[in-house]
């Protein structure tokens, strides 16, 4: 069974690196449907925004999953928690996909190598923070603290 630390002392700042990358990636969405307003949905032309190469369709599902996880941050329950683990996965998962395409038409959201890399990083953030910023009662939290000094090595 996965084990998952509940109510982690360092889960707010999880909670705010999961905010920053929403907040980025939905000032990304924005800004590049303001570059790319007008162009076709799936355009392939050379539009940067924020240092990633966009198209229409990429800039309005970053807006989207933006939103999502500004949300999930703000959420104190474990809501954010299965968001963060579900959002890093799908970064993961979308980076390694896009690069596989990268230099073919099926490259459909315009992805560059360096959108692939910040895919990337921001899945593996994501993914941690969703693995640290578990919710729950302050029972369930000590029964957890007193297996962990139970299984270090020379705890008691």
């Amino acid at each position: 069974m996965a084990h998952f630390p509940v109510n982690h002392p360092a889960r707010p700042l999880y909670r705010a690196l999961s905010a920053l990358i929403g907040l980025y990636i939905l000032v990304f969405g924005v800004w590049g449907v303001a570059l790319t307003w007008g162009e076709g949905l799936f355009a392939r032309g050379d539009t940067w925004a924020l240092g990633l190469r966009t198209n229409l369709a990429f800039s309005l599902a970053s807006i989207v999953f933006g939103l999502v996880l500004m949300i999930g941050a703000s959420r104190r329950g474990n809501l954010g928690h299965y968001m963060n683990l579900t959002a890093g996965i799908v970064f993961l998962v979308t980076g390694i996909l896009m690069m596989s395409v990268l230099q073919t038409s099926a490259n459909f959201l315009n992805f560059s190598m360096s959108t692939v890399i910040v895919s990337l990083l921001f899945g593996l953030v994501l993914l941690a923070t969703g693995l640290y910023d578990k919710v729950g009662s302050p029972e369930h939290a000590e029964v957890e603290a007193r297996h962990r000094r139970a299984t270090a090595p020379g705890g008691r």
